[in-house]
């Protein structure tokens, strides 16, 4: 096998044969390049002459996945192959006992050492925490922090809405190759991500689709790019607490949003409280914890009028009698001592506002007092 690899011209395709090894450990290739004190090129040029252990683990070597990998990599100049020795390696990632080899990376790769906090959560959330997820990367974005996430639905795909509407890109994380976008229905939301200077990464080679145990590895990549990790919603036994307990086995930061003592999604988040993980409100709680000064954000005269009416809004009963749990239409009317239509229509323009949301069941307040 070590015959095959003689001719290779650059460093990044040795690294590109280690890691199309999948069934053996990047640990294991770095323990070997340490042991006999060598560069990839050398250990598999010579791997014949270092010993049965060192040809073992060439054997694993798939050449396929390595021209995949390099075909990929040659489509697009967007397209980027990142290896551990490269200077476009987030250091952070590097702490990892078993970091990736490799990267495969499409779009503003310099992102990737940009100060990050994850945010991460159900993918069947509420809409109150859907709109939390955003609020919080809009506020962590215009701060200069970039979000990282999974690219799920719920409340990861909330993070990167919320980022791409922030000043800093979105960085994607994928359980999948580079090319295979999943699920499928984020395609759109994927796209928008590149668009609007973001980027998506993986380290899974070209062509592999989603498997069960490709995403406890993601959950790691998540975990270990941040500098830490803030829970919105999620459930006790859930993917989410995983990437939490990865990033406090790691030292970050782990911040959770608390919620309804009878919703099922906070459960996990109080859990992770009780655990010590720091209970956060808003924006500032994170910045502060991690060193960040937070900006005072300028308004124009016309969005401060708006702020006004919102704010207005907001003191008006009837907007106070919706809650932030879902609240029946005739809970809302026998508050307001109307009728089911009356409450509706008067409950239309505070939809229109953003300010609430018809739900099934009822309506659920978004923002405002």
């Amino acid at each position: 096998m070590s015959a095959q690899f003689t001719s290779l011209d650059s460093s990044a395709t040795a690294w590109i044969a280690l890691a199309s090894a999948q069934r053996v450990s990047p640990k294991l290739w770095l323990q070997a390049l340490e042991q006999h004190q060598c560069s990839p090129i050398e250990l598999l040029s010579q791997a014949s002459s270092l010993g049965s252990a060192v040809t073992t683990l060439t054997e694993q070597i798939t050449q396929k996945h390595i021209d995949t990998a390099l075909n990929w990599a040659k489509a697009s100049e967007n397209r980027h192959v990142i290896t551990l020795d490269s200077p476009d390696y987030p250091p952070l990632l590097k702490q990892l006992d078993s970091p990736p080899l490799v990267l495969f990376a499409t779009g503003s790769k310099a992102l990737l050492k940009q100060p990050q906090i994850a945010i991460v959560g159900s993918r069947r959330a509420s809409i109150q925490g859907k709109r939390i997820a955003t609020d919080f990367t809009m506020g962590l974005s215009n701060n200069g922090i970039a979000i990282t996430s999974g690219l799920a639905m719920g409340i990861d795909s909330a993070a990167h809405v919320g980022a791409i509407s922030g000043s800093i890109g979105t960085i994607a994380v994928m359980g999948t190759g580079p090319d295979k976008i999943y699920p499928a229905k984020n395609s759109k939301l994927y796209n928008e991500i590149h668009d609007s200077g973001g980027v998506s990464v993986t380290e899974f080679f070209p062509g592999q689709g989603p498997k069960p145990w490709h995403f406890p590895r993601r959950n790691r990549i998540i975990a270990a790019l941040s500098l830490g990790t803030l829970v919105v919603e999620a459930k006790i036994k859930s993917g989410t607490l995983i990437t939490a307990n990865l990033a406090a086995d790691m030292g970050r930061d782990v911040f959770a949003v608390p919620g309804s003592l009878f919703h099922a999604y906070s459960e996990g988040c109080h859990w992770l409280i009780q655990q010590g993980a720091k209970l956060v409100t808003n924006v500032n709680d994170i910045l502060l914890e991690i060193g960040v000064q937070p900006q005072q954000m300028s308004f124009d005269v016309g969005e401060q009028n708006e702020k006004s009416a919102v704010n207005s809004l907001a003191t008006d009963k009837l907007l106070a009698s919706v809650e932030y749990d879902i609240t029946a239409i005739d809970v809302i009317a026998q508050r307001n001592a109307l009728s089911v239509s009356q409450a509706m229509a008067s409950l239309l323009e505070y939809e229109l506002r953003g300010l609430v949301a018809a739900v099934p069941g009822g309506y659920v307040k978004l923002r405002g007092k």
